[in-house]
């Protein structure tokens, strides 16, 4: 292989590649990047067995070829080139040659057959969406992801699409976040996209006009983002029927400044820390939210006005839960609906249903 491509292209694909490289694998090659230079251009990928990045960038290529190269040492000598111009070229024994300028480097790589092939599905059906909307459903849901393996299928988030309604639904055990959108789709399908992938769709998103299309496969994924594909395993599994937990009213309702209720949890959080969870006492009385947190380290006190309709409760949350469900809803004013003490709160925005988050209570102590 013999090309020379622009240097700034190839560390930005490097950079964004390298994030589904595995920094420990059982396979060697792995822990590389595969380049493969045909026609005019270069094709780099990385891949962990879970999810694979890939992308292609212009090249001019005097000799085809497939190389793999370490990831780490590969992304820091492009990122530290002294000029624009890279020429990477290979040998019979494997070794690459970058050179830039009056930089050269020798770098060991490996054949490009020990590198596991990512995934190829048959795209049985697949939807376009607006990039910003999809960054936007995934940013407010995908904090609500389990981080716990005890039950695989709620490390990752349901993508339903159903009647021109696609939706993102989260659930961790402690809360469950929903956002939904419309799409001009005649798919209808629901499967499971892991967190971890999702947080690299985040990143690759860029400007508002660019558009995402979701492939979907029997086991696979793919997210097609401008240059970039990013292909996921999906998650096997049975989906919790999150319909059925949605409380269909509720016995009191306030609708709050978003704001004033975050800054007031805030003032409650600082009693707690990640080894202390006391619970933050919320009591909703008469026209206003009484807050209150009993620590080991103290108390703290305050109020905040919002008109009470229905029933008066008091009910206390884990400060950290409530805070992200607020904080995501990108709101002015939210209404929250509760079932009493002990049932989940319901939040909404005052306007609109595309977006509903419930938070499971802590138990209260008497007093």
């Amino acid at each position: 292989m013999k090309i020379n491509v622009m240097r700034t292209d190839l560390a930005n694909a490097v950079s964004v590649v390298s994030r589904a490289v595995s920094s420990k694998a059982s396979i060697p090659a792995l822990e590389g990047i595969l380049l493969k230079a045909y026609g005019s251009k270069l094709t780099i990928s990385g891949y962990d067995l879970e999810i694979g990045i890939n992308t292609t960038i212009d090249a001019s290529v005097s000799e085809q070829g497939e190389i793999v190269v370490s990831a780490k040492f590969f992304s820091e000598i492009v990122r530290k080139l002294p000029e624009e111009v890279v020429c990477l070229e290979t040998d019979e024994r494997m070794i690459t040659y970058i050179t830039s300028g009056h930089a050269e480097y020798q770098i060991v790589g490996m054949n490009s057959a020990e590198y596991p092939d990512l995934p190829a599905f048959e795209e049985n059906e697949g939807f376009e969406i607006d990039g910003e909307i999809l960054k936007e459903m995934i940013r407010q849901t995908v904090y609500a992801v389990s981080d716990n393996n005890a039950k695989p299928i709620y490390t990752g988030s349901l993508f339903e699409i159903e009647n021109k309604i696609f939706k993102i639904v989260a659930i961790d055990g402690y809360r469950m976040a929903i956002r939904q959108e419309n799409v001009d789709s005649e798919v209808n399908s629901q499967f499971v996209v892991p967190g971890k992938t999702q947080q690299e769709v985040l990143r690759i998103i860029g400007g508002d006009e660019e558009k995402v299309y979701i492939s979907v496969g029997q086991r696979n994924i793919m997210f097609k983002i401008g240059d970039y594909s990013i292909i996921s395993r999906l998650i096997e599994g049975t989906f919790l029927d999150y319909n059925s937990t949605i409380p269909k009213s509720g016995k009191t309702e306030v609708v709050v400044n978003t704001r004033l209720l975050i800054n007031a949890v805030d003032r409650m959080s600082l009693l707690n820390s990640d080894k202390l969870q006391s619970p933050v006492r919320c009591n909703f009385v008469g026209e206003e939210i009484q807050l209150s947190c009993t620590s080991t380290i103290g108390k703290a006190n305050d109020v905040i006005s919002a008109p009470i309709n229905g029933e008066e409760v008091e009910i206390g949350f884990n400060n950290r839960y409530l805070l992200e469900a607020l904080r995501n809803i990108d709101a002015d004013e939210v209404k929250i609906t509760l079932n009493g003490g002990l049932s989940p709160m319901i939040i909404t925005p005052l306007q609109g249903d595309s977006f509903i988050n419930l938070v499971v209570p802590m138990r209260l102590a008497n007093g």
